[in-house]
């Protein structure tokens, strides 16, 4: 049965197995009470046999029982649901007693007689249950006798009867219970599910502060809503992410737009010479110029942080990326006078171009910071499941406050050197999006007045690749 209210599904399904459950109880109780009822009654008969061998076996003989019964008599007299039968020896096959209401010489056509005691359930005329027990007797002079005693089992079969009508009374009665505290159960159990749906009514995209409350919840509910919470803090964290890096973004925009108008309406404030308007031209290209790398730096990122970009990893040589980066800066390396040196060697999973722009970033940064005349080295190390690339570098260093933050989006840890320098504030956090593309992180330590260090760290390949 399907149905839009999972309350009411599980109540169903509840009520259900109840029912379910509650008949099987009965019918087992039923099987088990016949059972036990038919074991009292053979008990019975057994006893009674017992006590009729015990009298045969003092003084009687076959004339005795037809004479003086007494002894026997005494054994099934007040008893209206035993009746007895002594057949005596073959080949007469005479009955020597018969006490009871009811004959039983029609049941000895059917019922053989042996040595060892033998029951026989069967329906009389009136439709009653008897059981009836047989054997052959011997008495004291060595013949043998047949005895025949049965039972009417009418009162077991009424109080079964008896059961089954209480039965079927109460068994709506239980099922009604049974479906009302299954309703109940299901209610208390989904109340906590309420507070989801208030929680998830009131975040919006303006607000994402509110969390579940985790305490008293069910196990299931616990983890389910500790991470619906950490769902949300990922959520909030990108949020404010995204709503700084617009702010940063608008900042960084407004300030070469802002010069590229005053410089425009400066210059036509008032006919000037060719010479004024080129050097005017020649000012906004470089502001222009600015504009452009921070539009395609943003690009990048935006193409870096999709999980497509993945598709196209291959195996790379890390040795082999950093001497073209190198090759490609060492004019910019001789302008300052700078020695570049690499070494160690390894392999790695990723896109050849995007690890190049990676070491590309640092290594421009490296040689920017640098002192003239300094070395700047590029180190390839295996360390157990990780693989890295350290670009080290000296000077001036960067204080431990700013180390944290120079992944960020247009953070500088000096502002005012970085924009004379051309600086976009970009390169690192592009850096951190190639690494986190390939499943790596970047770092950076440094000892102020000693040696700068940024670190890219890739996993493992988990075979060296055969060079051609």
């Amino acid at each position: 049965m399907r149905t839009g209210s999972l309350s009411m599904r599980l109540g169903l399904t509840v009520s259900l197995m109840g029912a379910g459950l509650v008949l099987l109880l009965a019918s087992l109780a039923y099987l088990a009470l016949t059972h036990e009822l038919e074991n009292l009654a053979r008990k019975g008969l057994e006893s009674k046999m017992e006590q009729i061998q015990h009298s045969l076996l003092q003084d009687l003989n076959t004339r005795d029982i037809s004479a003086r019964p007494h002894s026997l008599l005494d054994l099934v007299m007040g008893h209206d649901n035993f009746y007895l039968t002594i057949i005596g020896p073959a080949p007469a096959n005479a009955v020597l007693l018969s006490v009871g209401a009811r004959p039983q010489e029609p049941l000895l056509l059917d019922f053989a007689a042996r040595q060892t005691l033998g029951f026989l359930n069967w329906t009389d005329g009136r439709d009653n249950q008897i059981l009836s027990a047989s054997s052959l007797m011997r008495l004291h002079t060595g013949e043998n006798v047949r005895v025949l005693l049965s039972l009417d089992r009418s009162d077991d079969q009424a109080l079964l009867s008896a059961y089954l009508q209480s039965t079927v009374i109460a068994l709506p009665l239980l099922l009604i219970l049974i479906g009302m505290g299954a309703w109940w159960l299901v209610q208390r159990g989904l109340a906590p599910l309420q507070q989801f749906s208030r929680v998830a009514a009131k975040v919006t995209t303006q607000d994402l502060s509110h969390r579940l409350a985790v305490d008293n919840l069910p196990r299931e509910l616990n983890e389910l809503a500790r991470g619906i919470n950490v769902m949300l803090d990922r959520l909030d964290a990108g949020v404010q992410q995204l709503s700084q890096f617009s702010d940063d973004l608008a900042h960084e925009l407004r300030a070469p737009l802002t010069n590229l108008m005053g410089k425009a309406q400066v210059t036509l404030s008032r006919a000037r010479a060719p010479d004024e308007y080129k050097s005017a031209l020649e000012s906004s290209t470089e502001e222009l110029d600015r504009l452009a790398r921070i539009v395609a730096d943003m690009l990048f990122l935006a193409q870096v942080s999709h999980p497509a970009a993945r598709a196209s990893f291959t195996a790379v040589n890390l040795r082999d990326e950093a001497l073209r980066v190198m090759e490609l800066f060492a004019l910019s390396a001789e302008d300052k006078a700078l020695k570049l040196s690499q070494a160690g060697d390894a392999w790695v999973l990723g896109d050849r171009l995007m690890v190049q722009r990676a070491i590309s970033n640092l290594l421009s940064n490296a040689i920017r910071h640098s002192p003239h005349g300094s070395r700047i080295s590029l180190q390839v190390d295996t360390h157990h499941q990780r693989v890295s690339l350290t670009v080290s570098n000296p000077g001036t260093g960067i204080e431990a406050q700013h180390l944290p933050h120079l992944f960020e989006r247009f953070y500088r840890a000096d502002n005012s050197r970085a924009r004379t320098e051309g600086g976009t504030g970009l390169g690192l956090a592009i850096v951190r999006s190639i690494m986190s593309l390939h499943q790596g992180q970047a770092e950076a330590n440094c000892v102020p007045g000693d040696v700068t260090q940024f670190r890219l760290i890739f996993p493992t390949l988990s075979a060296t690749p055969q060079v051609p």
